[in-house]
């Protein structure tokens, strides 16, 4: 578990340094989590489903970071071991690069790479005994050890011939931990794909849990995706169910802090979106779960009070819908975006211009036209000098490596826009944009998508290089193909 900002994700841009951009995200995390409760008021939605493991099941946890799995999946950990189902529990990460919490462990800054490694490696350690206290044993443990706070960089933009990304705090392009799945491996899109199809492949899961796509934090809306991915790939020999869980949201969970005889319930932020499933917790789950927590010294002495919260009578899991048309249809998204707010002491810490500049987003509509496809989003102002709003459009191909498919960005500004594949600009007139007030329309040929089956698409504005808002990745189906399930049954 921690909490990153995306400034890295522009292509083409400069980094101002750590310690600005890390100013620079306190101040909007603290927008985010510090917004009024009337946009983020919490309650148990009408529909919430019994989720429930069968003796046939084989459970896969998969953890963007060390506690993760038990933040979201404790419970049903506990439950699987229980039961005595197979269970295999992978983690995307090492969690290295949490410099408060690492900052709080050691007393002092930790900044060296080989440093940072050693952070990892304990976090590894953790981990490993976290799982021992739930009757996890070692060899049902893996670790990838891909970039914390990097994973959706690669996603967005390291695929194919692109150069490998290098971690922000390790300086590496390759998994540097010998204990890993695959040391050496690059950092690069390609190679997550490979070895999460391995070990989908290898252990035939029928139920997968995984991170949220909207979530807060940049690796575990990656590790969704990937895990997409994987499934597509994989759909002619497996169809597990998939069950999303939420870690990171602004107020949420509420209230905060040890509540251990109430239960988890969702951001009602999602009540029209996401139709949830509730996994209960009787109360020795809960202790375990605390115990497990526990094992993560150099997280729970961090955030103990947030990491507290999740021990409740249940945990939850939930996904969008599947968008599926064939062409041509619109379909009208709620909206989705987190729009920071303005209060307390951190609007001291910004500029004129970055106070004057937030403008936050959310989508309006995705209409699939014979040769094209149009994302529209609406923006809370205009683009103003140095604000820009970026359209993600990738395809997907089942007879066509991902990697060979184009992964289209488009990058508005206040008077005009660009077109990008990851590291290469195609010309600005490849793809129209429209606007209208305070509405953005890209109108995305197909065949500068590789003539795609689906689709997965989001968007996000940023001022300069200080990330403001964004919409959670969303999955477009465009021919009728059979589709992993999910767990809410869509």
């Amino acid at each position: 578990m921690s909490v990153h900002n995306e400034s890295h994700l522009v292509p083409g841009r400069t980094q101002r340094g750590v310690h600005t951009l890390a100013r620079h995200w306190r101040v909007i995390a603290g927008w985010w989590f510090m917004t009024a409760l009337s946009l983020f008021a919490m309650e148990q939605p009408s529909a919430t489903n019994a989720l429930t493991l069968a003796p046939s099941d084989r459970i896969l946890i998969l953890a963007p970071h060390p506690d993760d799995e038990v933040l979201g999946c404790g419970g049903i950990i506990q439950q699987s071991v229980a039961m005595k189902l197979p269970l295999r529990i992978v983690y995307f990460t090492y969690g290295d690069n949490n410099e408060w919490s690492f900052l709080i462990y050691r007393k002092h800054a930790v900044l060296l790479p080989s440093a940072v490694k050693q952070m990892g490696l304990l976090r590894h350690d953790e981990a490993v005994a976290s799982a021992v206290s739930l009757g996890v044993s070692t060899n049902q443990l893996t670790f990838l050890g891909y970039p914390d706070f990097g994973t959706l960089r690669i996603w967005i933009s390291h695929w194919g011939n692109a150069p490998p990304y290098e971690s922000l705090m390790t300086k590496v392009t390759r998994v540097p931990y010998a204990n890993a799945m695959r040391p050496g491996a690059p950092y690069l899109g390609q190679e997550i794909s490979r070895d999460l199809t391995t070990l989908f492949r290898e252990f035939n899961p029928t139920k997968i849990f995984v991170s949220h796509p909207a979530d807060f934090n940049v690796d575990h809306r990656a590790l969704f995706c990937f895990t997409r991915l994987a499934l597509w790939d994989l759909e002619k020999v497996m169809h597990p169910e998939v069950y999303p869980y939420l870690v990171h949201f602004p107020q949420w969970p509420d209230p905060r802090g040890d509540h251990q005889d109430l239960p988890l319930r969702p951001p009602l932020f999602f009540n029209d979106d996401i139709t949830w499933q509730s996994s209960a917790a009787p109360r020795d789950f809960v202790a375990g779960k605390e115990k497990a927590l526990k094992a993560h010294h150099s997280q729970f002495e961090y955030a103990s009070h947030l990491l507290r919260s999740f021990l409740r009578t249940n945990e939850l899991f939930g996904d969008f819908p599947v968008i599926r048309f064939p062409p041509p249809s619109t379909v009208a998204l709620a909206p989705t975006s987190n729009k920071p707010h303005y209060e307390g002491n951190e609007e001291d810490q910004l500029t004129e211009s970055e106070r004057n500049g937030f403008v936050g987003l959310e989508w309006r509509h995705i209409r699939v036209e014979t040769n094209a496809i149009k994302v529209s989003i609406e923006l809370s102002r205009p683009l103003a000098e140095a604000v820009s709003a970026s359209i993600h459009v990738f395809g997907y191909r089942q007879d066509t490596p991902f990697q060979s498919m184009p992964k289209i960005q488009v990058e508005i500004g206040a008077l005009g826009h660009s077109v990008h594949d990851q590291h290469i600009t195609l010309p600005a007139k490849s793809v129209r944009v429209s606007r209208h007030a305070k509405e953005l329309e890209a109108e995305i040929p197909m065949a500068l998508l590789g003539h795609p089956e689906r689709l997965f698409v989001s968007a996000r504005t940023y001022l300069g290089e200080i990330p403001l808002d964004w919409v959670s990745w969303r999955i477009v189906t465009l021919v009728a193909t059979p589709y992993p399930a999910t767990g809410n049954g869509q």
